[in-house]
């Protein structure tokens, strides 16, 4: 039989202690009798010492006065939106005006209503989590927007080439500058209702000439 002796309170008395009668026979007990004994031993002995038993990615809540409460929680981890850098797809950009926005080689921004015009075929590329790049296939041109607001298409990625991408409520998106802005307000990308670009600090969010739908090529 064995035999434990009760911890007292704050878990300062010694370990309990596993003892057996000895037998009347001189028959030795088998070895499996000790290693029981023995693993009881070193489980009462953890919890005397206070110790929580290990848990990968796991902290204990608190500690009482007395003991240890070993419970656990999952540490909550910052969401990652890496696998989204580096996304590419390829679009026509019709705008809410019922134009196509386009790039041509000379670097001049404009809107077309043809539908399969080869300047407003976009790479549309995610650079950071809701950023993008937005450069034309045919011209390997960028889009950017100069400090003044005035939209123009650059051989060389730079800062200027980087645009917020937000997705409105009427499901069209809108593309403001990362890098510039008029008096604190963001500049959009915008063709008015002849086609033409629309300086940013004219632009608005709500209004439907900075509105874009990314239609896949046909």
């Amino acid at each position: 039989m064995c035999r434990w002796t009760p911890l007292v309170a704050h878990l300062s008395a010694e370990p309990a202690i596993c003892t057996a009668p000895v037998p009347a026979s001189s028959r030795r007990l088998p070895a499996s009798f000790y290693l029981i004994c023995f693993i009881l031993l070193m489980v009462n002995a953890s919890t005397a010492t206070g110790a929580c038993p290990p848990g990968g990615g796991h902290k204990p809540l608190q500690i009482l006065s007395g003991g240890i409460n070993c419970s656990w929680t999952l540490e909550r981890h910052t969401r990652s939106y890496n696998h989204l850098e580096g996304d590419v797809r390829l679009r026509r950009l019709y705008s809410a005006n019922k134009f196509f926005l386009c790039i041509d080689k000379t670097g001049k921004v404009d809107g077309t209503r043809r539908k399969n015009y080869a300047d407003s075929l976009m790479e549309i590329r995610s650079v950071s989590v809701g950023v993008v790049a937005i450069k034309s296939v045919s011209t390997g041109l960028y889009l950017a927007m100069s400090k003044k607001g005035t939209l123009f298409g650059s051989v060389k990625y730079n800062p200027s080439c980087k645009f917020k991408e937000r997705i409105e409520e009427n499901g069209y998106n809108t593309y403001a500058s990362l890098r510039w802005k008029y008096g604190g307000r963001q500049m959009f990308v915008s063709l008015n209702g002849r086609g033409k670009p629309r300086r940013g600090h004219k632009a608005r969010r709500r209004h439907p000439s900075t509105h874009f739908l990314p239609m896949l090529p046909s």
